[in-house]
């Protein structure tokens, strides 16, 4: 029995083949219907644009003083409903979190607002302290 060989490009992978020139034809006249199609399609673009502009040049200019305060108008009424939604969600997410402080499921951060009012309440202490010192001190000195 013969033996089946592989074909050459299984056993060399990385060797260029050589191609027939018909289809080394039809790549180079694939390319070109492409390229072509493509540059036809850049200059209708360009040509397209020029036309825009011309008609449009005019009525910017005419229209230029009412067209700009209005434009500045809906940018500033479109960063309004922006903040005013966002500083709704933020309210929302506060409330939230103070709710369920109160209610003890101990949302992230308790912790750190916890020791916070511990730390402000041992210094609020302590200036009392002091203020009773002082106070002491200073209307014993009186006295004498």
């Amino acid at each position: 029995m013969a033996e089946i060989q592989p074909p050459h490009h299984i056993l060399h992978p990385h060797q260029p083949q050589p191609q027939q020139p018909s289809y080394q034809a039809v790549k180079a006249a694939t390319a070109a219907t492409a390229g072509g199609s493509l540059l036809v399609l850049s200059g209708l673009t360009l040509v397209g644009t020029v036309i825009a502009l011309t008609v449009a040049t005019p009525l910017l200019v005419i229209f230029s003083p009412v067209l700009v305060p209005a434009a500045i108008a809906v940018f500033f009424l479109v960063l309004g409903f922006l903040a005013s939604g966002g500083f709704g969600v933020a309210a929302v997410t506060v409330l939230s979190w103070i709710y369920r402080y109160v209610t003890g499921r101990h949302p992230p951060g308790a912790d750190h607002l916890d020791s916070a009012r511990m730390k402000l309440a041992s210094k609020a202490r302590e200036m009392k302290d002091r203020a009773e010192q002082f106070g002491q001190q200073h209307t014993g000195q009186q006295g004498t």
